[in-house]
């Protein structure tokens, strides 16, 4: 677990070299949660890698400089009310929630991915993150608003669900395009009096999302 440690530490430097960690808040985050507890043993040799890695059910855990772009896109504050749309390893969700300080909701549509997060979540020490079996693009009323919503998938347009449980102020960070391959990413903003406001930020590659009101399974 040294090893891996000190690994997962130089990789979190050199995002931060490369002006890809730009906050302190995230900088801490990543060296709290290191992406090895979230991966099968198999994998944890090379999770210092920033490139994508399997994850069950034909999925994969993002690469650790996508994640940290998202999470600065997301310009998430303590006490914020946050929903992720695609739990998969459950990093990214233990990583909002150090940011946070606070409940965040996640919603996964795998059932072997719900247990695979929550198993991951338990062993890394983290309690303030709620996994929920579902349909992601319906988003999760229960809890809405929402100041924060993070999609972890691609879209082919940005479903309406999410965009209601936006609070007047939030911000929803989406990959927004095609099934396969490439999409754009977008930072989608709901202003105090309900208008919506899209943002491109650059192409990314995300697995697709499936849902109601995402892409056909």
């Amino acid at each position: 677990m040294e090893k891996l440690d000190g690994l997962w530490r130089r990789r979190v430097a050199s995002l931060v070299e490369g002006g890809i960690i730009r906050s302190e808040a995230v900088r801490r985050a990543f060296l709290r949660y290191p992406r090895y507890l979230f991966v099968e043993k198999r994998y944890r040799d090379y999770a210092h890698v920033d490139e994508p890695l399997p994850i069950p059910a034909g999925q994969t855990i993002s690469a650790p400089h996508m994640v940290a772009i998202m999470l600065e896109l997301a310009e998430l504050e303590r006490g914020m009310n946050v929903l992720e749309v695609g739990t998969g390893s459950g990093w990214n969700a233990a990583l909002i929630a150090e940011l946070v300080k606070s409940d965040v909701y996640t919603v996964e549509r795998i059932p072997e991915l719900v247990g695979f997060a929550r198993r991951n979540l338990e062993r890394a020490g983290v309690e303030n993150v709620h996994v929920f079996l579902g349909d992601g693009t319906k988003g999760f009323p229960p809890k809405a608003p929402y100041d924060r919503i993070i999609v972890t998938a691609g879209a082919p347009g940005v479903p309406e669900p999410l965009i209601e449980q936006l609070k007047p102020g939030g911000r929803l960070v989406i990959p927004v395009g095609s099934r396969h391959l490439w999409q754009e990413l977008y930072i989608v903003t709901k202003t105090g009096d309900g208008e919506i406001r899209k943002k491109r930020w650059g192409e990314v590659a995300f697995v697709p999302l499936i849902g109601e009101h995402g892409w056909r399974a």
